[in-house]
């Protein structure tokens, strides 16, 4: 018991060891033992909660993936900060001895962590009012891909490659973001072809509309449409209007499989597909146009072969 009592003893005095002084509080070894301890549980438990928020109690109710989603990283960064507070008064460090601390903190903030700063409340900003949520198909700059997470400095996006890009938040807040999904799962594509100069044009419509109703990715209400576009420089130019619920996430797919029945469609009928035409004006003089005879040449090349 004795040697027990001496070693609690000596344990004691080494946990007491100050360190440094915050104002009028001491700072020991026991404290820094005390917070790193407790801060790993603040935040290894909040995000236990969060999970079990997203997963379990808000599955109860007929929140999105994505409401869920922003919904339990809010709760998660209010339990962080309460918790952070109470951490530091029970340890027994007066927050008003900080200020100095916060200050320095504050210029720090303002130069090596703009960035970091900005992307966290850019972060906040995309959980409030919710411009991109999980699950959305989204395009920002050059980016195209399904959004999987959402975090305090980044998104996760996952493109068609099932490459994970790290997307900072701030991103989403200075640039254009296109959210395919944001209303629902419903968009029009825009197929364009062009066919020769003497076609028969109501045919065309006719064929076009053929290939969207037999496709069955392709809703028939909205009805598709087919528009002339234009009379381009080789041929008529339509647009086969279609609308999708189900292709949002690979529209690459959809638009290729149009394209392939299209092509076969105006084999079967005869539609010609143009290919690009220029016309050659020759001012002044005239164009000496000779004709090689090729099939003297083959003979010669296999003579001396």
């Amino acid at each position: 018991m004795q040697i027990d009592q001496a070693w609690f003893e000596r344990a004691k005095e080494v946990l007491g060891i100050r360190l440094f002084a915050l104002g009028d509080t001491y700072v020991t070894l026991g404290t820094i033992i005390y917070l790193v301890v407790f801060l790993f549980l603040l935040f290894y438990l909040s995000g236990k909660l969060r999970r079990w928020m997203v997963e379990n109690a808000l599955t109860r109710t007929r929140m999105s993936i994505g409401v869920r989603q922003a919904t339990g990283s809010i709760i998660r960064y209010f339990v962080l900060v309460i918790g952070f507070v109470v951490i530091l008064q029970t340890a027994g460090i007066d927050l008003t001895t900080l200020n100095v601390l916060a200050g320095a903190a504050g210029i720090g903030l303002g130069f090596g962590l703009q960035n970091i700063v900005s992307n966290f409340i850019s972060g906040l900003i995309i959980l409030f009012e919710r411009p991109i949520k999980v699950g959305d198909r989204i395009v920002v700059g050059n980016i195209e891909g399904d959004v999987i997470h959402i975090g305090g400095r980044s998104t996760t996006v996952v493109t068609n490659d099932n490459i994970s890009i790290i997307v900072p938040n701030s991103k989403f807040i200075v640039e254009n973001v296109v959210n395919w999904s944001h209303n629902e799962f419903l968009v029009r594509f825009r197929i364009q072809v062009s066919v020769a100069y003497g076609s028969n044009a109501r045919l065309v419509e006719k064929l076009l509309l053929e290939v969207a109703a037999n496709n069955p990715d392709i809703l028939a209400s909205p009805e598709p449409t087919v528009c002339l576009r234009e009379f381009g420089d080789s041929g008529l130019l339509f647009e086969l209007r279609v609308w999708s619920s189900s292709q949002v996430h690979r529209r690459g797919r959809l638009v290729s499989s149009v394209n392939f029945a299209i092509y076969d469609k105006f084999a079967e009928h005869g539609v010609e597909i143009p290919f690009s035409q220029h016309d050659l004006h020759i001012k002044g003089g005239g164009l000496d146009v000779r004709m090689a005879d090729l099939r003297k040449n083959d003979k010669s090349d296999n003579s001396e072969g």
